[in-house]
């Protein structure tokens, strides 16, 4: 008998199409009862409600145990779509002050994937955040009258100063990235923005619990489930101790009202942040509750800048603050001693000129700082960068490093969102910008003294002066000192040692010493303290020069170094010297003596906005 092929083919064939069809039917089996959790999510709401209950989120203090930042309950009305059946829409409107309008709107937003992503009708879904108590306790009178409907119970923040907004930052409502980012969050969670709320949320927002209730036959809560023994606690997030001293933050704020730029303070021996003011600053309370939004909205739209943190995100050349620095580089390098003296004819004079104010001619370093010589720091940058032998490419490689090592260029690594790195301009940026190495020391003289491309931070300007009140060496700097009890990571307690010897330091405090006691920083002089500085006015091409000072204090047991930048006010004298000052005092002695009492009310009611060219609103 002779076999049929095509009758086998056709078999193999029917039975591959049965194979498929089974695969195709278990594969939609498997997402149904595994992959997809629609049915299980429909059968468990059915006789399950799970609520989740919020952890309250950690509390913030300062350095002096002063609570700072705590919570306050906020109610919203949370829905479960599939739950809610026809209601009275009148009766809600009236309880809640809505129109049918806003009504239809917010449903609209609930329901709209962009905005609410993750939609679900058998998932809690926030109708309106931040009932007043007054609406809170109407609707919950009248609950009953709209199923599926209830009232989720939240903290927002409450804050106990007007002060420091930029430190600690607010909590706002998660965005669709934010929940994509993380599992923790759900459409209608809060988090952290700006400030330590953002940099230190994993900590201080807590773990979430949950309450399991069940449901009857029509859907209506009737308790807990097996007395509540399947429920998870919610634990409550972490507390902060910031290293920030609130009062001498709040009096930074206010010698600093009407004026734009910043002011920093370190303590020297821990990198602890004492102060960090930035000008003009904002009510943090302004952006918590129904009105965050629209208060949101105009502090972007001021064109002075509230939101911007200056003291870590600001760009400034640093002027002649940035002289002690290259006074350290030449001395390490053996350009100079601190006895090596430079000629200033009314400035630096070879090939070209950087004009100098009137003062003794020649003269050594400690002298030159004292004075804040332009001159000597051009002579000495000219020496470093074309020493006969080297090549200005490398030589200024070489001090670009150093630099590096100070703090400058890079970000310093503060525990605050946002920071800016500054810049340092390499010798690769030369080339570029001379379309080649054809550059030597004079093209760009102006950076030896804090022009040119030259750019720093407040902060970077700070933590160069508490480096040098150290005597070579600095701790990253920071705001939070303890997390519930624990220190504060490694991160911040690692010595930072640039590779400059001490004994150089010491010739560039004793300079910085002299600036006070006789040169361009008389009026930082304290009674029975000794304080050291240096003044900058650094150039602006786009208006008044900006005003600025660095210093510390005691000399020999700094507990405090400090710097001070106020954009478009002119000689660093002017401002920055009497603000830096200022702000040594109160932390050093708690008050300001009676005989300064003129000179702070001058720093406190001037106004060097009106210079500025900028208008507030």
């Amino acid at each position: 008998m002779r076999k049929n092929y095509r009758l086998a083919k056709r078999k193999y064939v029917i039975g591959g199409i049965l194979c498929l069809v089974v695969i195709i039917y278990l594969i939609r089996l498997f997402n149904l009862q595994v992959s997809d959790d629609t049915y299980k999510l429909n059968a468990e709401s059915n006789a399950f409600f799970k609520k989740t209950v919020y952890p309250a989120r950690g509390l913030i203090y300062d350095r002096e145990g002063r609570l700072l930042v705590f919570n306050q309950p906020a109610y919203d009305i949370m829905l479960i779509p599939k739950d809610v059946r026809d209601f009275d829409t009148v009766a809600f409107c009236s309880l809640l002050n809505l129109t049918k309008e806003q009504l239809e709107e917010k449903w609209a937003d609930m329901k709209n994937p962009r905005k609410n992503p993750g939609y679900s009708s058998y998932t809690p879904q926030k109708l309106i955040s931040h009932l007043s108590f007054e609406d809170y306790g109407r609707l919950q009178e009248k609950l009953y009258m709209f199923p599926g409907f209830y009232i989720q119970t939240r903290t927002i923040r409450q804050y106990n100063y007007e002060n420091g907004a930029n430190i600690l930052g607010n909590i706002r409502e998660v965005s669709a990235d934010d929940v994509k980012r993380d599992s923790y969050y759900r459409s209608g969670d809060y988090t952290g923005d700006l400030g330590v709320e953002k940099s230190y949320e994993e900590v201080l927002r807590g773990k979430k619990g949950m309450e399991i209730l069940m449901r009857d036959a029509l859907g209506r809560i009737k308790g807990k489930y097996e007395e509540g023994i399947h429920d998870i606690a919610p634990e409550s997030g972490s507390n902060l101790t910031l290293s920030i001293d609130m009062e001498l933050q709040k009096y930074g704020e206010e010698l600093m009202q009407n004026k734009l730029g910043a002011i920093v303070a370190i303590e020297p021996s821990t990198g602890e942040i004492l102060a960090l003011v930035t000008a003009p600053n904002y009510d943090p309370s302004l952006l918590v509750g129904k009105e965050r939004g629209n208060n949101y909205a105009a502090l972007v739209a001021d064109p002075l800048k509230p939101l911007y943190d200056r003291s870590i995100q600001g760009r400034y050349p640093p002027g002649s603050t940035f002289k002690p620095s290259q006074g350290l580089i030449f001395l390490q390098e053996n350009i100079i001693t601190e006895n090596t003296v430079f000629p200033c004819y009314h400035g630096y004079v070879n090939g070209l000129r950087v004009g100098c104010h009137g003062h003794g001619s020649p003269l050594p370093l400690k002298p030159a700082l004292q004075t804040s010589c332009n001159a000597y720091f051009c002579w000495g940058f000219k020496n470093m960068i074309d020493k006969r032998g080297t090549k200005s490419y490398d030589q200024l490689e070489k001090w670009k490093n150093y630099l590096v090592e100070m703090g400058y260029g890079y970000k310093l690594g503060v525990d605050l969102p946002h920071e800016n790195r500054g810049f340092i301009p390499n010798s690769d940026y030369y080339s570029k910008s001379f379309r080649g190495p054809r550059w030597s020391a004079n093209s760009i003289i102006s950076v030896s003294i804090g022009q040119g491309e030259v750019l720093a931070t407040p902060l970077q300007i700070a933590n160069l002066c508490a480096t040098i009140a150290n005597r070579g060496y600095f701790y990253t700097p920071h705001v939070v000192k303890e997390i519930t009890d624990t220190v504060i990571g490694e991160e911040f307690k690692t010595k930072r040692t640039p590779s400059i010897d001490k004994k150089y330091y010491d010739i560039v405090a004793e300079g910085m010493r002299m600036a006070v006691t006789g040169g361009t920083c008389r009026l930082a002089a304290l009674p029975d303290i000794e304080v050291c500085g240096k003044t900058g006015t650094a150039q602006n091409p786009h208006g008044k020069d900006h005003s600025v000072f660095m210093g510390f204090a005691p000399y020999h047991d700094p507990k405090i170094a400090v710097a001070v930048y106020v954009e478009n006010a002119g000689f660093g004298a002017t401002y920055g010297v009497p603000i830096g000052s200022l702000i040594m005092e109160k932390y050093l002695k708690g008050e300001i003596a009676a005989d300064r009492k003129g000179l702070e009310s001058r720093m406190l009611n001037s106004n060097t906005i009106i210079n500025s060219g900028v208008k507030s609103h």
